[in-house]
């Protein structure tokens, strides 16, 4: 039997990682549409019409959706760090002397930073974009880029 060789093992965890990802977005999801039901419950409880609910099921989305990419970019970071780990240390077993190993490792110990410090180069690219820190309102408004 012959043994897979690093391009089949990458592949391999690739469509693991993604499955991790697929099922944490699968959970946000379900989170998200619990977050509109909540929202219509309290709209149509306030008596404040289409308009209120509409605006509280956008405000419950946006909140949601930022933290299914905080959540997403936190799993990534997770995935990204032990597979790194992981890559540095088969590269010190005698077994493994193929080439590539330790930068495939470092590669995804500098993805771990990329992913965990993501909100924050969000923030940043916001602020350089507007101008200003990004917010989320319970007001209606259009989105400018100046």
């Amino acid at each position: 039997m012959e043994r897979p060789n690093f391009i089949q093992r990458c592949v391999v965890t690739a469509k693991k990682a993604v499955a991790a990802v697929v099922a944490s977005v699968a959970v946000a999801t379900i989170g998200v549409v619990a977050s509109v039901g909540s929202a219509l419950a309290q709209a149509a409880g306030a008596g404040n019409g289409i308009g209120q609910q509409v605006q509280n099921m956008a405000q419950e989305f946006s909140t949601a959706g930022g933290f299914t990419a905080s959540m997403a970019m936190y799993v990534a970071g997770l995935i990204c760090f032990l597979g790194g780990a992981w890559f540095l240390w088969q590269s010190r077993q005698p077994e493994n002397r193929e080439s590539g190993k330790v930068a495939a490792g470092i590669a995804g110990l500098v993805l771990t930073g990329l992913f965990v410090t993501g909100g924050n180069w969000i923030f940043k690219a916001a602020n350089t974009t507007t101008g200003a820190a990004p917010t989320i309102t319970n007001q209606a408004a259009a989105v400018t880029f100046q």
